[in-house]
């Protein structure tokens, strides 16, 4: 049990401070560099850690950790308050719906999915991830989080993954400020190729964002005359969600 307890206290640590090396742990634990290691190496063959893909050398939470969170979140209050405004929101565009929470300033991890009818339509699997800046969910989170946490995120970088990336700090907080004026965010390419989304925040009686929902579809099926109106249900989703969760 004396080994349970150090690998779940390592992996506790990652979560705190990753990326992070070993030399930084075992000074963090008082640990010899080998067992350090060891544990490193085991919960990472489990899934529960990988190696950070910029620096190898640097230890940070892995998929299964990621998974395992959506999993908690089903019994929840949030989970159960958003799965028939989501259908009913499927219902009405018949594109995919996707419920997402925030990890920190981590990304956004997909917790539930209603799929639409069609043959050709996106996938996200349950457990999947994005970053914050390059999706609609991360900026809908983004645009109600304090300014100190964008500015932080920016410090970070800003990862570009296509050419309509919001990689330029200016560009970001003028695409944020256009979010909170509209009440929904919008990606057309700005992640993955073919795929765009309209998203809006569940927002807890703070107005802090607790949660995403997004209307996504092929690139195929995009319209941007339709976006105000894909916005307006998305956004009504959503209120609909937190008055429920806040048993409003």
């Amino acid at each position: 049990m004396k080994s349970v307890t150090r690998s779940l206290r390592v992996l506790e640590a990652v979560a705190q401070h990753q990326p992070v090396t070993v030399g930084e742990l075992t000074k963090l634990f008082g640990l010899p560099k080998s067992t350090v290691q060891r544990t490193l190496i085991t919960l990472a063959e489990a899934g529960w850690l990988r190696a950070n893909r910029k620096d190898t050398t640097r230890w940070e939470i892995g998929a299964r950790v990621l998974a395992v969170r959506p999993a908690a979140l089903q019994g929840s209050s949030l989970f159960a308050a958003a799965r028939e405004p989501m259908i009913r929101l499927r219902d009405a565009v018949n594109e995919t719906i996707h419920l997402s929470v925030p990890d920190a300033l981590h990304g956004m991890v997909v917790v539930d999915r209603v799929d639409c009818d069609h043959p050709v339509r996106t996938f996200h699997a349950i457990g999947d991830t994005s970053p914050l800046h390059a999706t609609a969910v991360g900026r809908a989170v983004l645009a109600h989080l304090p300014k100190q946490d964008v500015e932080e995120l920016i410090t970070g970088g800003l990862e570009r993954f296509s050419d309509t990336t919001p990689a330029d700090p200016d560009d970001l907080r003028a695409e944020l400020d256009r979010i909170r004026t509209d009440g929904y965010a919008v990606n057309r390419n700005q992640y993955r190729p073919g795929v765009c989304a309209v998203a809006a925040p569940v927002l807890d009686e703070d107005g802090t964002p607790l949660a995403t929902v997004a209307i996504s579809m092929p690139e195929s099926r995009y319209d941007a005359d339709r976006v105000p109106e894909w916005g307006r249900l998305v956004a009504d989703t959503t209120a609909e969600i937190t008055r429920r969760h806040l048993g409003a």
